[in-house]
């Protein structure tokens, strides 16, 4: 019984486990979404992240009798990212991001999160470098020393007159 019991609490520890990573942790989707960048704030009373909202082009039907245009709400964990977008706001800009299944506090206060920019009124971003480990020059083997050719010809008429 006690092993029962034991079997039992493991796999709901694992359960958990595998539902947190899942709901919290698990890329859900990746996308591309593009539009006038309307603000991107630092805010947070514990948590200051990064929040942001996108103007994208269309309209869609809001509530009776009204028009609402399609808003990208979403976070942005990487300071420098953040940086360069409250610098774009009110421009054009194409953005990459992450959708997860739930969000975290201490990630911003949305699912999605964007985690670069393409382009900025059509002119491209480089991507951040990610930091390549330093290159260990190897040296050349040595090539094997040759025996003259001398040498092989005379041992070459040794083994015709072994014949």
């Amino acid at each position: 019984m006690k092993k029962f019991i034991s079997l039992i609490a493991v796999l709901g520890i694992l359960a958990l486990v595998v539902f947190g990573y899942v709901r919290f942790f698990y890329v859900f989707g990746e996308g591309v979404k593009t539009g006038t960048l309307n603000y991107v704030v630092h805010k947070g009373v514990i948590f200051k992240t990064y929040e942001g909202k996108l103007i994208q082009s269309g309209l869609r039907p809001g509530a009776a009798g009204t028009i609402q245009s399609y808003e990208f709400e979403f976070s942005v964990e990487d300071p420098a990212v953040a940086e360069l977008l409250m610098l774009a706001g009110g421009e054009n800009v194409e953005l990459h991001y992450k959708e997860y299944f739930g969000r975290l506090p201490w990630r911003g206060y949305t699912k999605y999160i964007v985690d670069h920019i393409i382009s900025i009124d059509g002119k491209r971003i480089e991507a951040p470098a990610v930091e390549a480990a330093p290159e260990v020059e190897t040296p050349a083997p040595e090539p094997e020393p040759q025996e003259p050719a001398e040498e092989v010809a005379e041992s070459d008429s040794s083994v015709e007159q072994t014949i």
